[in-house]
């Protein structure tokens, strides 16, 4: 056969038109003026075979670049982890990939208690006593963060850092339309938000304080300085967005006295897949736990006293009163937190850890080869696992000349900071072997004349 998948024969068709009494399809578009209908053939190809579809397609495909063929050092949001070949074993399972919301908990243990796993190991990370069941991703969770901070504080002003990604600091604007927030931006002083600033912005009208850790230029923000500077106003709340992987070595901001930690499981078996979809996540403390977007799975045991799972703390407002409701969202990312789940048990406590060494040890060779060849390093505070760099030539004319040579280069930072141009947001994690910092410290050092 030249072709697999008939949708219907003509026999079909014509049953389907005797059904409802017409003698072609024609006459089902009889209503439709003449005037307006589309008149000849479609500009399309003609259809072909399976086999020559497939070589068409697998040609096409060979143009992306990927992963595989590619060595990346971009990040600034999205980044190249390792992946346990147990995740999509596990997340390929029918079950799991079509489950849908378990609003019946005697037919979705497994996917409660997944969820459920879920929850713990995020609350573990941040310090925080409670995470909900994950959320769309990072950036509208923490849009989420300031919503809630405006709505439990009744205050309108909020304090956003210029160190935030800058997809989230749109998504925090846009969700601000709204409730009508007033979004105040906090400068940057050596890379991290200027704390000076900071203080003299915070007044009894504002409602939240939001940083992330790390940052978006890759440094480690002070949040033990910033949470006392926001304690001079006990009202407001502190908002942290973090890289749940550098939580795996630096102190997790529940520690420093955070109110709501959110951020992106993307670092934790979730590929780059063309940014997206992510999984969000939202930890906060148990005075706010009735307000958290999305849903709460809960641990309970049944009338025999075996353990099971259940959705826990749903407010009927959630799904019937909207004007009532606590947030816009009413459905999670299930599939990609079951394969956030799974990499971290299956990478464990102590590997995390390693693995969050490792991107730090790597990142520091090689900011130490790129200081070697003379490249100048903007930043000098702590950092993760990015740090900047400048360039004496345009960066999209380097990262063209990266990819010829099989590299994808970092993120050009004259894209979202107009004082920025010729600056490199430049991604070392645990997959970049030796070999590839020193060639792409040499092939950065050829195009920009080091």
């Amino acid at each position: 056969m030249e072709f697999r998948y008939l949708p219907m024969t003509d026999k079909d068709k014509q049953d389907m038109l005797d059904a409802v009494g017409v003698t072609s399809t024609e006459d089902l578009f009889a209503d439709i003026p003449q005037q307006v209908r589309f008149k000849g053939e479609m500009n399309l190809k003609k259809p072909v075979n399976e086999h020559e579809l497939k070589a068409e397609l697998l040609k096409m495909s060979t143009k992306n670049m990927n992963l595989q063929t590619h060595r990346s050092f971009l990040g600034a949001g999205v980044y190249d982890h390792f992946i346990p070949s147990v995740v999509d074993h596990v997340i390929s399972r029918s079950e799991f990939y079509t489950a849908y919301t378990p609003y019946q908990p005697e037919i979705s243990q497994g996917e409660l208690q997944a969820i459920f796993e879920f929850q713990t190991m995020i609350s573990e990370l941040t310090g925080m006593p409670v995470a909900n069941s994950s959320m769309y991703d990072g950036g509208t969770a923490l849009a989420e963060a300031v919503n809630l901070s405006a709505a439990q504080t009744k205050r309108k002003k909020i304090l956003v850092s210029k160190a935030i990604h800058p997809e989230s600091r749109a998504v925090i604007e846009t969700y601000a339309k709204g409730p009508n927030l007033e979004i105040v931006d906090i400068d940057l002083k050596n890379g991290m938000t200027d704390l000076d600033m900071l203080a003299q912005e915070l007044d009894e009208h504002t409602a939240s304080v939001v940083v992330q850790y790390p940052n978006f230029f890759g440094q480690v923000e002070p949040l033990e300085q910033i949470n006392a500077i926001i304690e001079q106003q006990k009202k407001a709340m502190f908002i942290v967005s973090s890289n749940p992987l550098a939580l795996g070595y630096l102190t997790p901001p529940g520690t420093f006295g955070a109110d709501i930690v959110v951020g992106d499981t993307q670092v934790f078996g979730i590929p780059a897949q063309f940014g997206g979809p992510h999984c969000g996540y939202f930890a906060t403390t148990t005075k706010l736990m009735r307000k958290v977007p999305g849903r709460l799975v809960g641990q309970t045991t049944d009338e025999e006293g075996v353990r099971g799972f259940v959705l826990t703390l749903q407010a009927r407002e959630q799904h019937i009163r909207r004007d009532k409701a606590t947030s816009n969202i009413c459905s999670n990312q299930a599939l990609n937190a079951l394969a956030s789940s799974v990499a971290m048990s299956s990478i464990g406590k102590n590997g995390l850890k390693k693995m969050a060494i490792l991107n730090m040890q790597k990142a520091r060779y090689a900011k130490a080869q790129f200081i070697e060849a003379g490249f100048d390093i903007v930043f000098d505070g702590p950092f993760f696992n990015e740090f900047v760099v400048k360039l004496s030539g345009s960066v999209q004319d380097t990262n063209q000349q990266l990819l010829d040579k099989g590299i994808i280069g970092g993120y050009d930072l004259g894209l979202v900071h107009s004082d920025m141009k010729h600056h490199m947001l430049i991604a070392v994690t645990e997959t970049r072997t030796k070999e590839d910092i020193d060639t792409f410290v040499k092939e950065m050092g050829d195009i920009n004349g080091k």
